[in-house]
């Protein structure tokens, strides 16, 4: 078994340069940097304002926690490398990526599918918010997606890690993750991880069917309110969160499932990135800007903050 596998960037071809290996380290940080100030904002606001302890809020705070958790998986290791010019990742640390990642994506996404039924629930069946999506109700649906995510996680990375790597030690990514790993294992060998690849993209896909009725059903009930400042209060808690889902799904989709014939190393690259780096660091930006109780709440942190210095 191989103790160091070698990542590939986001900017790898024959002549990498060490301008486009500072280029990388500096365009990545700017938006780890960007990452963290936005769902720190975020995470930090809902906690220290009462009048956001409300479901949708905590919920959330849990996507920006993952969001994090995320982003920190993955670019401070890229940046590092780009840094010191290597590309080379310790079969352990390649292993926690591993579990980590997809921990985290999973959960990510089983937490937009609970959100999806916090919205449904609060503009289908408002009489019953209270009830369906009481403080211990929702504490409990937390805790199954990040539950969930973590027995998944560690399936996979258990039996990914089982495969023997009998194709060289170069992952063509710039960080670990399951398919390019598969394609250092033997062809005979990676059939069981396949396997559990389609068992999650079933309940994957079970989730993306539960929002897409979730939200039909909500466009109905909305058009269906009389009065026009209803109507755009209703879409206005309900378009951050459809945007991040399909900034999410597309992405991600595309990325796995788009036709050999279109796929190259560097349009991999650019997807992964774009699935993997770019939502933490834009998901904060589409929550604020449309949510007038979160700009005014954070509006009064910074106020707060600043008298209590002066």
């Amino acid at each position: 078994m191989w103790r160091k596998l070698v990542q590939s960037t986001p900017a790898s071809c024959a002549n990498y340069t060490r301008e486009l290996q500072l280029l990388h380290f500096w365009l990545f940080l700017g938006i780890y940097l960007a990452a963290l100030l936005g769902n720190g904002l975020i995470i930090t606001t809902i906690a220290c304002d009462h009048r956001l302890h409300t479901p949708m809020y905590f919920f959330l705070l849990n996507l920006s926690v993952l969001d994090l958790g995320c982003i920190s998986t993955t670019v401070p290791k890229s940046m590092a490398n780009s840094l010191w010019d290597t590309r080379a990742i310790s079969y352990l640390g390649c292993a926690a990526q591993v579990f980590l990642f997809a921990f985290l994506v999973i959960a990510e996404y089983s937490l937009l599918t609970i959100m999806a039924y916090d919205r449904y629930v609060a503009i289908c069946q408002p009489l019953h918010y209270g009830t369906l999506l009481g403080s211990r109700a929702c504490v409990h649906m937390a805790a199954a997606a990040w539950g969930t995510a973590f027995l998944n996680s560690l399936l996979h990375t258990i039996n990914t890690f089982s495969l023997p790597l009998c194709k060289g030690n170069a992952v063509d990514q710039f960080f670990c993750e399951i398919p390019p790993l598969l394609k250092l294992s033997c062809s005979h060998a990676y059939l069981s991880e396949i396997g559990l690849l389609v068992v999650s993209f079933s309940f994957h896909f079970g989730c993306f069917i539960f929002i897409v009725v979730s939200y039909v059903q909500i466009f109905r009930a909305v058009l269906r309110i009389p009065s026009v400042q209803g109507r755009h209060k209703a879409f206005s808690t309900c378009i951050p969160h459809l945007a991040v889902v399909s900034l999410f799904v597309s992405t991600g989709m595309f990325s796995y499932l788009k036709p050999p014939s279109i796929s190259s190393p560097s349009l991999d690259l650019v997807v992964t990135v774009l699935y993997s780096v770019v939502p933490p660091a834009v998901n904060p930006l589409i929550y604020s800007m449309r949510n007038k109780e979160l700009k005014n709440a954070l509006k009064n942190l910074i106020l707060e903050v600043v008298f209590q210095q002066q």
